[in-house]
Parts: structure tokens; sequence; C-alpha cells
């Protein structure tokens, strides 16, 4: 049975469903969370009464009006926020602080001008302790896959923006997380760049079996990535329409995801959602 949220007319694809059934440990189960903030000395509700699913395997891409608290919700579920309300389990169990093998990304690559890009990609294995050799075999290996073989040993500065957006990648993949949180970390991005990266991205994650929950202002970028799009409602927050994205066998090529015949509807239903008014 295929249908809106909220009893909106039916979408390609779109479902009430919140992600896959009767699966033991479900990597990330998100049940009614709400957050606010204090601002001037009153409360101003961002997220509200918010549930979705993360399958293990799966995509997932989240968009929404601009400041509709994406941000806010993905530092939620890392452990960067404390919700108000509502659960967080991570492999079934709910946990305080950040949860382990999850890789977070972000816009900004934030990479230390003085390291190299294998230093960088290197640091978090030094931050738990593994032994340098490993450690530098593994961060090349993982270079080398994202096509930056011979840049090893360049600094930041000598980079594009779509080689150090790489690295940093390689950075969070290396530490071989279960579970990556990607926040707009394409957005910088040149369209050629963009499509490369996402190419990239969806071979390594749908390779290792991984889980990704990318947050986007980008629709095709959602709709060619992603397993799922779940689109979200102005502040407060909550899960305004799901789409289960059937574009073919083949998911790791966003130029014949975009081909797909299906591929424009699901953009123009996505986008009707979004209600976008131009100001």
């Amino acid at each position: 049975m295929t249908g809106r949220i909220n009893g909106a007319d039916a979408g390609p694809a779109a479902t009430v469903s919140a992600g896959p059934a009767g699966m033991a440990a479900i990597p990330l189960v998100v049940e009614r969370v709400a957050k606010s903030y204090e601002v001037d000395g009153r409360i101003v509700p961002v997220i509200g009464d918010l549930s979705l699913t993360l399958g293990k395997g799966e995509i997932v891409s989240i968009v929404g009006p601009s400041g509709c608290g994406k941000t806010t919700l993905l530092n939620t579920l890392c452990g960067l926020l404390t919700p108000d309300s509502g659960r967080i389990r991570w492999n079934g169990r709910e946990i305080a602080g950040q949860p382990q093998n999850v890789g977070y990304m972000l816009q900004k690559d934030l990479l230390l001008p003085w390291r190299t890009a294998l230093s960088n990609t290197m640091l978090g294995l030094e931050i738990r302790g593994v032994a340098a050799s490993e450690a530098e075999d593994r961060s090349r290996a993982m270079l080398d896959q994202l096509g930056l073989h011979g840049f090893a040993d360049h600094f930041p500065s000598t980079l594009s923006g779509g080689m150090r957006q790489r690295v940093a990648l390689a950075r969070t993949l290396v530490n071989e997380p279960d579970v990556l949180l990607l926040d707009e970390p394409f957005a910088s991005l040149d369209f050629q760049n963009k499509l490369l990266i996402e190419n990239d991205t969806a071979k390594l994650v749908r390779k290792g079996g991984r889980s990704l929950l990318l947050i986007t202002h980008d629709i095709e970028e959602a709709v060619s990535l992603a397993d799922r799009v779940i689109v979200l409602s102005k502040r407060p927050t909550q899960v305004k329409a799901v789409y289960d994205i059937a574009l073919g066998a083949e998911r790791t090529d966003m130029m014949a995801a975009r081909d797909s015949d299906d591929f424009s509807k699901y953009v123009r239903r996505i986008w009707a959602d979004l209600d976008v008014v131009l100001q």
C-alpha cells in the first residue's frame, strides 16, 4: 500500500511506513523525540514529536525547509544534544552520550592545516590507539579508494575543495563506522565533484553494508542517493512524508539514477511537500 503521511495524495512509492519492519537490532530507532531551545527567556520548539528509523545497510536522506531543525536533529541523534522527550535507540539500546561506531561528517571539511591528507585521515585511528603502521596502511588504502592516490603527502591548502572533502570522507570511513551521519557534506562542491563523491560514498557504504543518514537541501541528491527520503515539516519539525525510492538495481551511479523514468516525479513530489514560499 502506498500513500502520503497526513493523508495527502499518493506519490510514486510514497509510504507511511517509518522503515523496515521485523528487524532485530535496527541500527537507529527514534521515537517521539522533541527538542526546544530557550531564547531570551522563552521556549522555542525546534523538533516536535518526531519518529524515524534507519535500517541496516540502508541509505536515508532527510530534507526539509531551511531552518526547520535538521542539524539540531542530527546533533540530538549523535548525543551532542539531549532531547527534551522521546527515545533514541542505537542497535536496540538507549545510551547516554555519543553512540559507538557512528561517524559524523559536516559540510566543512575541518581538516587540520598543519597535517597532510594522510595524517588528517589517520587522526581518529591515532586517538583510538591504533598502531602507527596499521593506521598509515589503512589510511593510505582509504585515500586510494577515494581517488586520492599520490596526494597522501599534500597539505590541505594545496588540495581542491572536492579533494579536501574526499579526505574528510576518508577520515570518517577509515574508522569503519557501522553508521554514517552526514550533514550536507557535499553542499559546497560544484556539480561534477558532487556527483563523483556521491558515487564514491554510495559504493563504499553499500559495499560495506553500512547505514547512512544524510541531511541535505538538495532534493536531487536526496533522491539519487537514498533508499528512502524523509520530508520534514516547518518548525516544530515533524515527519511530513516518507518516500521509498525505486530507481533500479544499480544505486551507486548518480547519473544513471537521474536518468531513471521516475526520478523527476520523486523530485517534483518532494518539492511540493516542502511547500517552500519564495520571499
